[in-house]
């Protein structure tokens, strides 16, 4: 038995989804548009590429699909079509959340001896194998890679990130418990 296994990662992936659509949410519609370099995504096509980034472990991993059977550019043609829908940003972060969804509950569906199986790529792809969980994680960190990226440019258009706020409140209240536990210590000193 292993210590992390469908339901653990499918946990951490909703966590993952969970703070990419609350950026989603923070962001007003009007910056949507905004991309930080020339040869950058915006922060509308970034947020639709996370949303749609899950396909491909989904096909491989759920549905089972097996690897040589995948026409890697007629998929790459069909992903960027899809990413390239327009969207409003209620629609996106719909997105998000039913594409989130449904992988999570992938992930929560697989069994154990599931994980180990290793998958073999095509020639000269680099690494040459890959396990299972390994491809599985990749997911979550291919999203959070792109997180950052969207937590950089709400920095640029003048958002603090959640995540930043709320450590920010936990050190505030944690000061202001230190404080009062000192002032409490101080008359007894005396």
């Amino acid at each position: 038995m292993t210590y992390y296994g469908g339901r653990e990662l499918a946990a951490s992936f909703r966590t993952v989804r969970k703070n990419t659509v609350q950026i989603a949410e923070d962001i007003p519609e009007n910056q949507y548009d905004f991309k930080p370099s020339p040869e950058s995504r915006t922060i509308r096509q970034t947020l639709a590429h996370i949303a749609v980034a899950t396909t491909f472990p989904t096909m491989l991993h759920g549905e089972r699909i097996p690897i040589e059977k995948i026409d890697f550019g007629e998929y790459m043609k069909k992903v960027g079509a899809e990413e390239a829908k327009p969207r409003t940003k209620a629609e996106i972060v719909a997105l998000l959340k039913d594409s989130g969804e449904k992988f999570a509950a992938m992930l929560e569906s697989l069994e154990e001896p599931f994980f180990s199986e290793v998958i073999t790529f095509r020639p000269g792809a680099e690494p040459p194998s890959r396990t299972r969980f390994d491809m599985l994680l990749a997911a979550k960190e291919h999203e959070m890679h792109h997180r950052a990226q969207l937590m950089l440019m709400e920095r640029m258009i003048g958002i603090v990130p959640h995540l930043t706020r709320a450590a920010q409140e936990r050190m505030a209240r944690f000061q202001s418990q230190q404080a009062q536990q000192d002032a409490q210590k101080a008359p007894a000193a005396r």
